[in-house]
């Protein structure tokens, strides 16, 4: 009888935590859809701040701004961490041209981040079209003194669309560098994106250890001008491109992560982090990449805040800085947890836009993956549906402590790379309710993973 009368006191009390959590989780996306302010904060940081690149004003005045609005959630504490970043700046709008007789044909193209610039007066050299890095490196000496042309498209076959973007990003990442070794005088990079459209895609390009001096210039040209390009160098083997871009390379500067955090009730030495990437791109003002990440992990506390809930663990919100060209940010708070013996549990990041969540993407031994994926039943309501182990993030992938579970939101990604990196990712790109159901979604995981940890 005693046995039987434990496993009902215990069969009970599982009922009664999950109708508790999932009473939780309804007051969390009641009030993210009704209450919260993460849309008017990403219309702010858009739209009154604008553009974030690293070591720019726009980068100082999103620091302020975001840390000013933390402030007004009565959280225990907000500051800033201090770290030095690069300060890259593209200059002029960059212009490229082919002359057919009296004809001119323009592209659309944008310098990738970090690269050089080229001479004041530009680039003209023949170009040589190529699908890989693989390719490149077959043909040697044909590559000297000509502008490298890697053509490679985003392969629409993939569902995900990161892994099409995975599948062809080496080209802009590492392709000035590996032209520049076989004395290529410039490289320009089809953009990675699955539309068809006049406009280029930046991104940083890795110069690695090359010399400052051997370093070639690298632009992107937009999705309809790398097949215009194609298309006129299969006409004429020996036509001429003509680029000019003036971007500088200067000091790295200081600049800060912002970081809110409320205390744990039971556990305070154990963390738990929200976050996303402050930074953003320069050719529009980052609302999905990674604005949108931004104010979500913000509204992360404002909700715990609005439903009264204690979590038992610290839990933070950073902001970081620097995650489009360096890591910086990152970085350094990984590095600061090491130096201060912080213990992290867990690391929430959201960077892929602000669409519709789908759900989790988990990095984690295999208990703390099931005990994730056995909440499913309790996001099912919300459409949430994805538990699957990979990627979680760029910015907390330096935290190393012991047994850390780290996630990355995932949002419905079949638009992102329409906007990723260019000059339309702007406000108007983002979804209210989206925005909103996304920084949901974060809090219920978050606030899981605090209960039952």
């Amino acid at each position: 009888m005693k046995k039987v009368a434990f496993l009902l006191l215990l069969q009970s009390t599982l009922v009664f935590s999950q109708n508790t959590d999932e009473e939780t989780l309804k007051q969390i996306y009641k009030s993210a859809l009704t209450e919260s302010h993460c849309y008017s904060w990403l219309d702010d940081l858009s739209n009154k701040v604008g553009q974030r690149l690293s070591g720019s004003k726009g980068a100082e005045q999103g620091v302020l701004y975001t840390k000013k609005q933390m402030e007004t959630l009565g959280l225990d504490r907000v500051y800033l961490q201090e770290v030095m970043v690069p300060k890259w700046v593209r200059g002029e709008k960059e212009i490229a041209h082919i002359q057919l007789g009296k004809k001119k044909i323009s592209f659309p193209i944008c310098a990738l981040g970090l690269s050089v610039a080229t001479p004041k007066t530009g680039l003209s050299a023949n170009v040589i079209e190529v699908q890989s890095l693989e390719e490149l490196k077959t043909l040697g000496d044909k590559v000297k003194g000509k502008i490298v042309f890697f053509n490679r498209p985003m392969n629409p076959e993939f569902i995900e669309t990161f892994n099409a973007y995975g599948s062809c990003v080496d080209q802009r990442s590492s392709g000035a560098r590996e032209a520049g070794k076989l004395g290529a005088v410039g490289v320009i990079v089809r953009s990675m994106n699955l539309r068809m459209d006049d406009l280029p895609h930046t991104g940083m390009t890795n110069y690695g250890d090359t010399p400052k001096e051997n370093r070639i210039p690298a632009a992107a040209i937009s999705t309809n001008g790398a097949v215009t390009l194609s298309k006129l160098l299969k006409e004429n083997p020996n036509t001429k491109l003509y680029f000019k871009q003036s971007c500088q390379q200067f000091e790295d500067v200081l600049s800060y992560n912002v970081i809110g955090e409320i205390t744990g009730s039971e556990h305070p030495e154990r963390i738990m982090i929200v976050g996303g990437h402050l930074d953003s791109w320069d050719l529009g003002d980052g609302s999905q990449d990674d604005g949108a990440g931004c104010v979500q992990s913000m509204e992360v506390l404002e909700l715990f805040k609005k439903i009264n809930y204690k979590p038992k663990n610290t839990i933070r919100a950073v902001l970081f800085m620097n995650e489009e060209n360096g890591v910086k940010g990152g970085t350094k708070y990984g590095e600061e947890a090491t130096k201060n013996k912080e213990n992290h549990i867990f690391a929430l990041e959201s960077d892929s836009g602000g669409f519709t969540p789908r759900g989790f993407s988990i990095e984690s031994d295999d208990l703390n993956f099931n005990k994730i994926a056995s909440w499913k039943d309790l996001f099912e309501p919300y459409l949430i549906h994805v538990f699957h182990k990979g990627h979680s993030g760029t910015d907390i992938g330096p935290l190393k402590s012991d047994k850390i579970v780290k996630v990355g939101l995932q949002p419905d990604s079949q638009r992102y790379f329409d906007y990723h990196h260019a000059a339309n990712d702007k406000f108007d790109a983002v979804n209210k309710r989206e925005l909103e159901l996304g920084a949901a979604t974060m809090a219920s995981l978050m606030y899981l993973f605090d209960k039952y940890n």
